[in-house]
């Protein structure tokens, strides 16, 4: 699969590269969060990591002074698996290199089917930080190395957690998996519960 870069035009229609915040300290700060050897792992809020003073600004300035969860993704991956997206834009800060598999919301079809080969894979390179529109489908980043990945996960506060109700099972519903969270699955990926919408190859960077 070609891997083009986080920077380049074609990214645009995904997200983009934000500039202007000092992620130093938050890259500092992950150095010694857990990365589990053959998975990979998510934990929506980190207390240590929302007490730095850029998550100030990443609030303030980033998403207009919403409530916003500083989390992180790390671990060992190079499988697509599934796609998800929120009605929100998500953030990441790549702690190391890593690879985001991404597609658009607008190309799922009337039944909540994706093609896989509609899928792009970009480069994001230690230290970028990268915002992707809440169209963006999108899921755990890959490793670039047999080293693993690290990623900072910044959201609108209580995305991702468990939802308080029960989804009615009708129509987008169905993709309905958490909080702000719309899931579609490969069948090959084995994610309990799940909706399986994701056709084609289960796409591995390795």
């Amino acid at each position: 699969m070609h891997i083009k870069k986080v920077t380049d035009l074609c990214f645009s229609s995904y997200g983009r590269v934000l500039e202007g915040y000092d992620v130093s300290q938050l890259l500092k700060a992950m150095e010694h969060t857990p990365l589990p050897l053959g998975e990979v792992i998510y934990e929506p809020s980190c207390e240590e990591l929302e007490e730095l003073a850029v998550a100030e600004q990443f609030q303030d300035d980033a998403y207009g002074g919403l409530p916003i969860q500083i989390g992180y993704c790390n671990g060992f991956n190079s499988m697509l698996n599934a796609l998800e997206y929120h009605r929100s834009s998500e953030i990441n800060v790549a702690v190391t290199d890593m690879i985001l598999l991404v597609g658009k919301q607008q190309d799922i079809s009337e039944d909540y089917k994706y093609a896989t080969d509609k899928v792009e894979a970009f480069l994001v390179p230690a230290g970028t930080v990268v915002e992707m529109y809440g169209t963006t489908l999108h899921y755990a980043p890959c490793m670039k190395d047999d080293k693993g990945f690290r990623c900072v996960v910044i959201l609108p506060r209580d995305t991702n957690r468990e939802l308080s109700h029960s989804p009615s099972r009708i129509g987008e519903a169905m993709l309905l998996t958490a909080k702000n969270k719309w899931l579609i699955a490969h069948e090959d990926s084995g994610i309990e519960g799940a909706f399986y919408g994701l056709t084609g190859k289960n796409i591995s960077l390795i």
